[in-house]
């Protein structure tokens, strides 16, 4: 529990928003490295950029984004090294790690928001991003493996989205068609990958922007708008 707490107050008071611990000995090693605890990392986006997302990814947007990768990449190393440290294995992944990106299905081998959902910071919303209770989808996420002893979070198993529709409503690309995630739900049973793909490129060149991002739908979440309206 002392190392927990180490993390904790060290990612914490580093820049994390959220932090919380899953067993991740439910799926399949190889993604894992053979690791069974994931770190879940989770930084807030600003708000006041947030909230300008309404047709679009803005140039601030992406600055964000780009910042808040950097500083989730440190955390995640630095959390890394702290429980070698201690004699344990660590990998600290990325936050955006495009040499991991399987071209075919536009997917990676573990998503940072699987990791999260099974430490319970949030679920899977309509648009297939993590929602969290405090700042609904204006997340970003990083994850650390590890073979340290940690005390795990009860994972979130379903959707909380209820019958809400503001992001499939929002989403120029017509991406999600509205179902609910439960654990276990395959991203292409709720959403269109490759439609989101599309239409978020196509958004972001046209302001010049270098990432694939878009943001309208955690802009348009109402649980993202209760963090906006704090």
């Amino acid at each position: 529990m002392q190392l927990a707490e180490q993390i904790r107050r060290h990612l914490l008071s580093s820049g994390a928003s959220l932090v919380e611990f899953a067993d991740m000995s439910v799926t399949d090693s190889e993604v894992r490295q053979g690791l069974p605890i994931g770190i879940s990392i989770a930084i807030a986006l600003e708000p006041a950029i947030v909230a300008d997302i309404l047709e679009g990814p803005t140039v601030d947007y992406a600055d964000e984004y780009e910042q808040t990768n950097d500083l989730l990449d440190r955390l995640a190393e630095s959390c890394a090294e702290m429980i070698r440290a201690e004699g344990y294995r660590a990998v600290a992944g990325r936050a955006s790690d495009l040499s991991r990106l399987d071209v075919a299905t536009l997917s990676t081998p573990l998503p940072h928001k699987t990791v999260a959902t099974r430490a319970g910071l949030g679920w899977i919303g309509k648009c297939a991003l993590l929602v969290t209770e405090q700042y609904g989808s204006a997340v970003r996420l990083s994850t650390v493996l590890t073979d340290a002893s940690l005390p795990i979070t009860e994972p979130a198993v379903r959707s909380r989205c209820g019958e809400c529709s503001e992001c499939v409503t929002a989403c120029p690309a017509l991406a999600p068609d509205g179902s609910q995630w439960s654990a276990g739900t395959k991203r292409g049973d709720i959403y269109d990958a490759f439609a989101c793909f599309k239409t978020a490129k196509a958004l972001a060149d046209a302001k010049g922007i270098q990432h694939i991002i878009c943001g309208i739908c955690i802009a348009a979440c109402p649980w993202t708008k209760r963090y906006l309206s704090r």
